[in-house]
């Protein structure tokens, strides 16, 4: 026991000196503002409503913010939120003309080179919205037909292991973004629309006919979703995720859950996700 007092009292004064070093956090405290990139395109994470940035991921952000004016005992601490989609989102945040991204970004390895990522804000899997004139009732009765994807999402690389994996001979359609991609399905041009789950859930009212289509049971990958921060800010991750580890441990994350999905409630992986990442102080 005395050992581990020992190596607390080592750690502190290097944790503290992590977020007073971070020039993340100095420009934000000195500025005593924030840049937050959004996404306009989504629903129902992140899009806009009036003109105003709204949304899962959108409010989520707005209470990590409140936990950073206590942090830093900045207050009010002014948001400025900047428009992004799938190509600019990385790149905002990469050049700093972003404090961070609050969206739809999957946490991946490879993208961990370019930026770094908080604790996971939601769990979800890739799935597959098709037209019902398809007649498939899984990825297997898609052989020979299409599947619309937004190009470089994980989504894609999804969709493309579970068509070799299951030796399934479809054809896959890029996308530049979900506008995009629904167009496709919408044009005939695509069969099915590959996505998240709770996102294809949320592009419903977006289809001309939504009767039209099915959501099929089939999870075809893995998608954790994280705010995207600039890489190498240590203690600005650090107080981000205090702010997490806060909503996660009261009822603030419910809150935020029905603000976005009305009386549904969060599945059993999501609260243990939300269990997982609250922490002791």
């Amino acid at each position: 026991m005395r050992r581990l007092l020992l190596l607390g009292a080592a750690l502190l004064p290097a944790m503290t000196n992590a977020q007073t070093t971070d020039k993340t956090l100095q420009r934000i405290r000195e500025r005593k503002a924030i840049t937050i990139a959004y996404r306009t395109d989504a629903r129902p994470f992140s899009f806009e409503e009036d003109g105003k940035p709204v949304g899962y991921s959108v409010d989520l952000c707005r209470r990590v913010v409140t936990s950073l004016e206590q942090q830093l005992k900045v207050q009010p601490l002014a948001v400025k939120w900047v428009p992004a989609n799938v190509q600019t989102r990385l790149d905002l945040v990469r050049k700093g003309q972003v404090d961070m991204e609050c969206g739809t970004t999957t946490a991946t390895l490879s993208r961990m080179g370019e930026v770094d990522f908080s604790n996971p804000i939601w769990a979800d899997a890739t799935a597959l919205l098709v037209q019902k004139s398809s007649g498939a009732k899984n990825l297997g009765g898609l052989v020979g037909k299409s599947i619309a994807v937004v190009a470089g999402t994980p989504n894609a690389q999804a969709v493309e292991e579970a068509l070799k994996k299951g030796l399934v001979n479809a054809k896959v359609v890029p996308a530049k973004n979900y506008d995009e991609a629904i167009a496709l399905l919408e044009g005939g041009k695509a069969d099915a629309l590959a996505a998240g789950r709770v996102m294809l859930l949320g592009m419903a009212n977006k289809l001309k006919d939504a009767s039209l289509y099915e959501l099929l049971d089939d999870d075809i990958g893995y998608v954790p979703y994280a705010i995207v921060l600039p890489l190498g800010a240590t203690g600005f991750r650090q107080a981000v995720n205090r702010g997490l580890s806060q909503i996660y441990g009261s009822d603030a994350i419910f809150d935020v859950f029905r603000g976005t999905f009305g009386g549904l409630k969060p599945t059993l992986p999501l609260i243990i996700m939300y269990k997982l990442n609250t922490y002791p102080e």
